[in-house]
């Protein structure tokens, strides 16, 4: 089994790769955290409740780490695994490309001044194409020459969406332009988990991960 003095790679990797690792076997970080407090709410009781151990599990095996948002809502486990069912079908069973779920989710996670949401978002924005300037400019969009029409037209309505929720006839239509039914309803759903998501992580404080723990990524 590796350890990180024996990895050659940068502290942030190793606790990484360490967080990674299936089973649970040796991984430091989430150990840490599942022993004190990561939010208002205190740790985990251990054993972990089956429903949040075949999760834990599942995440391992699905190649992500085990976040403090999870460490935190695992106290409801129906819940939690509610919410993280809506999380994957956003991130693998969406019509919506991608990239524009990401750019919905940060631009959201903005919105409700979300640091955790943020700090989580941020590297799958990279993974998904997105440049450090169009990260940089996102909350200024309106007026940066670094995104598309698309763009554009998905963040105009999460713009009216996530300040009240009364999205105009002219942001609809400029959204309905480039988008079917079906996706308009993926990414509207996208903003009201996430909005929702980011006032949970403010109102229970939950800790940003420092340690190099990331959800699960998949694929862009």
């Amino acid at each position: 089994m590796p350890s990180c003095p024996s990895i050659r790679n940068s502290k942030a990797a190793c606790a990484l790769m360490v967080a990674l690792l299936p089973g649970g076997a040796f991984a430091p970080p989430m150990a840490a955290a599942q022993e004190r407090a990561v939010s208002r709410l205190p740790p985990l009781r251990q054993p972990l409740e089956p429903i949040m151990q075949e999760m834990f599990d599942k995440r391992r095996a699905m190649g992500g780490a085990i976040i403090n948002l999870q460490l935190t809502t695992g106290h409801a486990p129906k819940f939690s695994r509610a919410a993280a069912a809506m999380a994957f079908t956003i991130r693998f069973d969406a019509l919506t490309p991608r990239a524009l779920l990401e750019l919905v989710i940060l631009r959201t996670a903005q919105i409700v001044g979300s640091d955790y949401e943020i700090n989580q978002h941020r590297p799958l924005m990279k993974l998904c194409g997105y440049s450090e300037p169009q990260i940089a400019a996102l909350a200024s969009w309106r007026v940066s020459p670094l995104f598309d029409d698309k763009q554009r037209a998905v963040l105009g309505y999460v713009e009216a969406m996530a300040h009240g929720g009364n999205v105009d006839d002219a942001s609809f239509a400029a959204l309905a332009k480039y988008f079917s039914p079906q996706e308009i309803v993926e990414i509207t759903y996208t903003v009201g988990s996430y909005y929702a998501n980011g006032l949970l992580t403010k109102a229970l404080r939950i800790e940003t991960e420092t340690d190099g723990r990331l959800t699960v990524a998949g694929k862009c």
